[in-house]
């Protein structure tokens, strides 16, 4: 008996996880503060992304737009690290105005594929940049 709980103690540790997780940054710059994202075993930990323009600044008021930008932003952290928007689990969305919600989450519901990643929805006093909207990310490799 103590053999097969050792041998099933065994196979459990040797199926939870890679033997050779690679950890890496995905879009770091040096001399920036933090990496888009970062792969942790099967994990992204994508960083909180806003929708700028090709010049860094955000662009438009409308936070439908904002929020389409920021969606896209994130898939394209995802799939440079070579997973998938399917592979998104959770999400939290950082917003500076609740009565942006609604339409937000028309623009959210268009491009975000089921089933939906688990969220959460925080209202703050204020984004970098004068956004409205800040998205972060988790996604798990299957």
């Amino acid at each position: 008996m103590k053999k097969f709980a050792l041998s099933l103690a065994v196979l459990a540790l040797a199926t939870a996880a890679p033997a050779f997780a690679q950890n890496k940054a995905i879009g770091f710059t040096p001399g920036a503060p933090f990496s888009e994202g970062y792969i942790a075993g099967k994990t992204l930990y994508v960083a909180g992304q806003q929708g700028p323009d090709a010049n860094g600044k955000v662009t438009g008021t409308d936070i439908a737009f904002q929020t389409e930008s920021t969606i896209k932003r994130i898939q394209k952290t995802v799939e440079q690290a070579g997973f998938k928007m399917t592979d998104i689990v959770s999400v939290t969305v950082y917003v500076t105005d609740l009565a942006d919600v609604p339409a937000m989450n028309e623009v959210y519901k268009k491009l975000m594929p089921n089933p939906k990643p688990a969220r959460a929805t925080v209202k703050v006093a204020g984004l970098i940049g004068d956004a409205k909207i800040e998205i972060s990310a988790i996604a798990v490799k299957q």
